[in-house]
């Protein structure tokens, strides 16, 4: 059963691959765990969740698959727990993030929402949007996985300095970069820039303590998952 929406190529891989294929999007949690029982396979993007209830209610369900990186929206442990195989696709958003956050990054520097804003207005109001360059910079990456990893070789290629806090990884890739502790990060960054999962240890990770170490001004994207922030 596919729970949301996939490319429609993906569905018919799979059909002639031999799978029976069911698209049922948009269902309610209710309706999803009175459908799941007789299913092998559920795969899913952001919007569904698979619970508990849904789990408890999977008897046949054998494979998790979430089409795309983050697992927060399934009861991972629980599934694991039940000798169901959770799944992810970490590599198929990597370039299209990495995009998105410096169009952000580029977006922010220049203020373009504002100055879009004032024109479809009809104003024009040049002296009052000062933007600055991002070139000579500093970028700060907290989470440094395939993400941020490709943000940073995009943010090196425009000229910015690139500062990352990663516990879990000690190799620049190959990059012009530098490891520091989220503490420093936070002193140094002119942009900071979210790559991480949402975990028990990432959730509010960046909170009231952490933006009074931050410059004035700092510009902060999170393009990752919004409870690592405490907004």
């Amino acid at each position: 059963i596919i729970g949301d929406p996939i490319a429609g190529i993906g569905v018919e891989m799979m059909r002639q691959a031999g799978l029976e294929v069911d698209v049922k999007t948009g269902l309610a949690p209710d309706e999803l765990e009175r459908t799941v029982g007789g299913y092998d396979v559920i795969i899913i993007r952001s919007a569904t969740k698979v619970r508990e209830p849904i789990i408890k209610a999977a008897k046949n369900l054998k494979l998790i698959v979430r089409a795309g990186v983050g697992l927060d929206n399934i009861d991972v442990e629980y599934a694991r727990s039940k000798g169901i195989e959770v799944m992810n696709t970490p590599a198929a958003s990597t370039n299209a993030v990495a995009e998105l956050t410096v169009g952000y990054l580029l977006a922010l520097a220049r203020r373009l929402p504002q100055t879009t804003a004032s024109m479809r207005a009809g104003k024009w109001e040049k002296k009052k949007f000062r933007a600055s360059e991002i070139a000579g910079k500093t970028l700060g990456l907290v989470g440094y996985g395939r993400i941020g990893w490709l943000v940073a070789k995009k943010a090196l290629a425009l000229g910015m300095e690139i500062i990352a806090y990663d516990p879990y990884v000690a190799d620049p890739r190959g990059l012009e970069m530098e490891f520091v502790s989220l503490e420093e990060l936070l002193k140094r960054a002119d942009y900071i820039s979210m790559h991480l999962p949402l975990t028990n240890e990432t959730r509010d990770l960046i909170g009231g303590p952490q933006f009074e170490l931050m410059k004035d001004g700092v510009r902060i994207i999170n393009c990752a998952r919004g409870g690592t922030i405490d907004e």
